[in-house]
């Protein structure tokens, strides 16, 4: 089954069988079922909806049926077309718009694509919220209107230029010094909306962009999900065209990740590390990541005054914790900055200017500035759930081996040992669970992970 439904949208591959993949039937089911809830939560006469997609190829087939099944519900639509994630976010609240939805499977491969859902505020749903469509899409009684009273779409493919009005516009984007510095950076926008955002970006503060892979037509030169084994290609780029740095950012433009002047990864978990770092210094406060993400963050706002907190995975669950804890930046560790000044949503375009600001103000190389933070390193593992595998039990078990540790099960199971931790959680977009370990050493992740990975597997056979 390959139609996965979680607080991180309804997520699923294009054709095949209805109810286990994403069908044009599906897409509609649930979309209706987004457009009762808007109903039931908003109550008024007229209702307005955002919609936007990255560049797969499927793409503009799943946004038409999203686009005029709330039509037939009568609510007006405002497409954005080809837009970022962040961008749809941005985009609700200035259109005084009731919702939104982004159609995007972000780093998924290209056979996927999702509807994902925001409220009024262009931030992702609830669990209680993505509960209650769940339920709405399973019943035969949603309604839609008559003729005389169909929604109409309007076209508005201005927003990526008025999100990044919007980030030039953030006191601690520091335009004059970027501009000063004359960047040359080479972007990966693995042929998604990226391609697009990224270099508008870069011309507004005058860093000189090289394109890799910027044709938004959704056939992924490699694996979309930014990571080392993926980005050879980014990494020879950098080299021979003696970048100061490369940028590569996932189809949707949530995710950001750098690539030092020798080719060499800065380290998706150190993007939230380094904004942080720029944003603690100018303006110190407490920080919030997911459990799943580096101690660095931990020690960097420790430094600046700050304190830390964990949430589970998940960027709503991010979220919630920053509101409860007022803290001014935050994300989670697969590069996703959030950055409350500008919007409460993971938003790499925002990332990528905190990041030249800082830059611009230290004055030394990528290279340089990853040396000068606490060295952790993390091994990311994962292993395929097969049908009726009794994944609570497995994780429960493991609970009662560590007992003598110190544990949290927030999410999954998290385990702090002296010198590192490992965090085993089912994944919320992906029939998979997750091994995430840090160490001090990669050897020594890596030999946690695959512990561990064996410990699942050796569970799983009783």
């Amino acid at each position: 089954m390959t139609l996965i439904k979680s607080i991180s949208g309804i997520r699923g591959t294009i054709g095949g069988v209805v109810a286990d993949n994403l069908t044009p039937i599906d897409v509609v089911k649930f979309a209706s079922a987004y457009g009762a809830w808007l109903k039931q939560q908003r109550n008024k006469n007229n209702y307005v909806v955002v919609v936007g997609r990255d560049a797969r190829i499927s793409g503009e087939m799943i946004q038409n049926l999203v686009m005029h099944t709330l039509v037939g519900m009568g609510i007006h639509v405002v497409d954005l077309g080809l837009s970022t994630t962040p961008t749809v976010e941005v985009a609700v609240p200035l259109e005084h718009a009731d919702g939104g939805i982004i159609l995007t499977a972000s780093h998924n491969p290209k056979q996927w694509n999702a509807l994902k859902l925001l409220n009024v505020k262009g931030e992702f749903l609830s669990a209680e919220d993505g509960k209650q469509i769940l339920e709405l899409s399973e019943s035969a009684s949603l309604s839609f209107n008559d003729v005389d009273s169909l929604g109409k779409i309007t076209i508005n493919q201005a927003y990526i230029d008025l999100h990044i009005d919007e980030i030039l516009d953030l006191p601690l984007v520091n335009k004059k010094a970027i501009e000063a510095a004359k960047f040359k950076v080479v972007v990966d926008g693995v042929n998604s909306t990226g391609g697009i955002a990224v270099p508008l970006l870069l011309e507004r503060l005058g860093v000189h962009a090289v394109k890799l892979y910027c044709e938004p037509n959704g056939h992924f030169p490699h694996n979309p999900e930014p990571l080392k084994e993926h980005l050879g290609d980014l990494s020879e780029k950098v080299v021979k065209e003696h970048a100061d740095f490369g940028i590569v950012v996932d189809p949707d433009v949530d995710r950001l990740a750098f690539m030092d002047e020798k080719g060499e990864m800065f380290g998706e978990e150190y993007t939230l590390v380094a904004v942080a770092d720029y944003v603690l210094g100018q303006t110190p406060g407490n920080t919030v990541s997911n459990m799943s993400s580096t101690r660095a963050l931990k020690d960097i706002t420790e430094k600046h005054g700050g304190s830390y907190q964990a949430s589970a995975v998940g960027e709503v669950n991010v979220v919630e914790l920053m509101k409860k804890t007022n803290a001014i930046i935050g994300g989670e560790g697969n590069g996703g900055i959030i950055y409350p000044e500008l919007h409460y949503g993971r938003d790499a375009l925002v990332g990528i200017a905190l990041f030249l600001s800082l830059l611009a103000d230290k004055r030394i190389s990528v290279s340089e500035l990853r040396k000068s933070y606490p060295s952790y390193f993390m091994s990311k593992q994962k292993i395929e759930l097969t049908p009726g595998l009794d994944v609570d039990g497995i994780l429960k078990t493991i609970e009662q081996r560590y007992a003598s540790e110190k544990i949290s099960t927030v999410d999954g199971v998290k385990i702090d040992f002296e010198k590192g931790w490992v965090h085993l959680r089912k994944s919320n977009t992906e029939p998979i669970i997750r091994i995430y370990t840090e160490a001090g050493s990669q050897y020594d992740a890596d030999a946690l992970a695959h512990k561990f990975m064996d410990e699942l597997a050796e569970i799983a056979k009783k």
